[in-house]
């Protein structure tokens, strides 16, 4: 007799069939995403509301990227251990129950520790829809088209945020732009929980879990994301600045010296022999610059520079979107074509040239912008999809969560990294204090000139640091390329009498 079962495959052999999964994560992924942004444009009417200071509705964003960046290599470190499945229900579980708490926030300090709390539970689901999603699939090709649907809900939600939470503030009060979290996380919750199989306690690492080295990487990241953050607003050699900079680079050599004797380590630092995730990290801070530093200055020089409307400002940012869509084709086209390496270096040209291409349009009208941005986001489209790809296969089976969270802890520095460098030359270049109302040419004409040599550095610095990444990626034949080096390296070492050694891309990992 036949019996049936609930049961989730195992794998899926399409995007179609795999659609329960796939559309719960991508949600997972939109939500965390958008909140980056989402609560950017309601900041006047939320100080209006809440009688909060500068200095607070700052930290109303900045607390949630602190707490999310912080978080996301201990995060991927107890999803390896406990369960990707397991550690995803729990943080979408509370994500919602926390973005219901905002019915009661009656005070900025109430909502900076709500958003904070926000970015806990979004660092708990972050490097696990990633790594989840490429474990749908057993076939490449899908892999790619799967990373791909999930970067374009990403991007979306970070583009779209100002644009969704404007339009929403025309009809509703500021808190339902949080509110909305709450049903958002539940589909993705029942989703995740019906479509996506539990974990393997073979796929899992069975280590136990590395306390000391998750605090010390929270203290290092977000020592290191307050410093870009304090730089702005204190001054790069303030007090508070410095020390953070200082605290950040103690907490770093202490982590790497605890990592390298601890028995089991939160991140085994012999994964950074292997060119792969070195790369792949480094061009993914690339990207992320580049994404971060022009949504940073557009968002200025649409609202400010041209006085359009936030409804209008998101608009205009529908480029990035649809290029990301469209872009699909050609982007596997190039990975399958030429492999990692050579895909990438083009990526990473394009993102360069994009950046050029910024520097001269600011003052030559949206078309001159628009058309920048579309070869901006075949540069990223490119980068990041096959960085994502390359990154999560060089990790062993056990570690796939923390390779997850390697990807997005790369991003995050990046955006730190991308949004600090503009703001920061922006008040050096044009202005510190940027007047409310409509902008008098002279300021305008000051602005641009600004914005030309802010893309000009970034065209640079994004060029540099995404090349030299793209360098150490292999090419499509990974497998092969391996062997033949540990093929190569054997018979050297039997010529030479010596003892069979292992590869840092072979080096065997705890289990």
């Amino acid at each position: 007799m036949t019996t049936t079962t609930s049961t989730p495959p195992r794998t899926y052999r399409s995007l179609r069939a795999a659609w329960v999964p796939l559309a719960a994560l991508c949600l997972a992924f939109f939500v965390e995403m958008v909140d980056n942004t989402l609560l950017t444009i309601a900041l006047p009417t939320i100080g209006r509301d809440l009688g909060g200071s500068t200095t607070a509705l700052q930290w109303v964003t900045g607390a949630y990227s602190l707490t999310f960046g912080g978080l996301l290599l201990t995060a991927g470190s107890a999803a390896d251990r406990l369960g990707r499945r397991r550690v995803l229900l729990w943080g979408l579980a509370a994500f919602g129950v926390t973005s219901l708490a905002v019915a009661v926030v009656s005070t900025t300090g109430e909502l900076v520790t709500l958003r904070a709390a926000l970015g806990v539970a979004a660092a708990a689901m972050a490097p696990i829809t990633n790594s989840l999603v490429f474990r749908l699939f057993d076939d490449q090709a899908l892999r790619m088209r799967a990373m791909t649907v999930m970067i374009v809900f990403g991007m979306a939600g970070f583009v779209l945020g100002p644009l969704l939470g404007g339009t929403a503030l025309a009809h509703v009060r500021w808190e339902w732009l949080l509110l909305v979290n709450a049903p958002i996380a539940l589909l993705a919750w029942v989703g995740v929980r019906l479509g996506v199989p539990a974990d393997r306690s073979e796929d899992l690492t069975h280590d136990r879990l590395d306390l000391p080295g998750a605090a010390l990487s929270i203290v290092a990241i977000g020592l290191g994301c307050y410093a870009l953050t304090s730089g702005v607003e204190h001054g790069w050699l303030s007090a508070w600045t410095i020390a953070s900079v200082v605290g950040a680079g103690l907490a770093v050599l202490a982590f790497v010296g605890h990592e390298r004797r601890s028995t089991s380590p939160m991140l085994d630092l012999r994964l950074f022999a292997r060119g792969t995730v070195r790369g792949a990290a480094l061009a993914q801070v690339g990207t992320s610059i580049a994404m971060a530093g022009v949504m940073f200055g557009l968002i200025l020089h649409f609202q400010y520079a041209y006085d359009w409307s936030p409804v209008r400002a998101g608009l205009a940012n529908l480029p990035l979107i649809v290029t990301m869509v469209l872009a699909t084709p050609v982007s596997q086209w190039l990975g399958r074509r030429f492999g990692h390496r050579i895909a990438c270096l083009v990526g990473a040209a394009l993102l360069a040239l994009s950046l050029a291409g910024l520097a001269w349009g600011v003052d030559h009208g949206y078309p001159a912008i628009a058309a920048s941005m579309v070869v901006m986001t075949l540069g990223l489209r490119t980068v990041m999809t096959i960085c994502a790809v390359a990154l999560v296969e060089a990790m062993p089976q056990n570690r796939t969560s923390i390779g997850a969270a390697l990807n997005d802890t790369a991003q995050e520095v990046g955006t730190s990294v991308g949004t600090a460098v503009v703001g920061t030359l922006i008040a050096v270049l044009v202005t510190t204090q940027l007047p409310s109302g409509t902008w008098s040419q002279a300021l305008v004409e000051s602005f641009f000139h600004g914005e030309r040599i802010t893309y000009a550095v970034l065209a640079v610095v994004v060029g540099v640091v995404s090349a030299w990444g793209a360098l150490t990626l292999t090419d499509s034949h990974t497998v092969d390329e391996h062997g033949a080096e540990a093929d190569a390296a054997r018979e050297t070492d039997a010529a030479e009498g010596c003892p069979t050694r292992v590869l840092p891309d072979e080096a065997p990992l705890p289990h």
